[in-house]
């Protein structure tokens, strides 16, 4: 295998960090969707309107 020069490391480096930004960023926007679902949910169980 051949080395990878200095510009490409750091090229594939940068990539994969963006890579695993992205993928933390959509697990929080989906866990934090769910828990206002949760808690739009729950808090609307707990209202009496009767």
């Amino acid at each position: 295998m051949r080395e990878l020069s200095a510009e490409a490391r750091l090229h594939w480096q940068a990539r994969s960090l963006s890579q695993t930004t992205e993928t933390g960023l959509l697990e929080i926007a989906v866990y934090g969707a769910f828990a206002i679902i949760a808690a739009v949910v729950f808090g609307s169980l707990s209202v009496h309107p009767f």
